[in-house]
């Protein structure tokens, strides 16, 4: 049974940082793409950064572009989102899902079918 497991979330003041993990682990075969989403209080989930394989590369979303980024270890089954210069418009639950399908290239969180459980970040002012 595939699992996805986050870890790395906390509470900081606006400008510090934060690094999030997340392992993916009870699986076979090759993961396809992992990526990280996140969902504020009354908002949809929205996509944050996402490796992508087969040639899909890396992703971020405009709002993390110069100030996340995203990594992956050599075994490709644990990913990485540093976040620096946060902001309180940040704070939101951040989620890992990953997928073995070729689909999930869209970056949609509809097309990612493991996720992990969250983890909280929290920016204040």
């Amino acid at each position: 049974q595939v699992q996805v497991v986050e870890s790395g979330g906390g509470s900081v003041q606006a400008g510090g940082s934060l690094r999030l993990s997340c392992a993916a682990f009870g699986y076979t075969g090759s993961i396809y793409c992992m990526a990280w989403f996140r969902q504020a209080p009354g908002k949809e989930r929205e996509g944050v950064a996402g490796i992508y394989n087969g040639g899909g590369g890396t992703r971020y979303a405009d709002s993390a572009k110069g100030r996340f980024t995203i990594s992956q270890d050599n075994t490709k089954n644990t990913l990485y989102l540093q976040l620096n210069s946060l902001k309180p418009e940040d704070t939101a639950m951040y989620y890992c899902a990953a997928d073995f399908r070729s689909t999930c290239r869209s970056g949609l969180y509809k097309d990612f079918r493991y996720w992990g459980q969250g983890t909280q970040v929290t920016v204040s002012s």
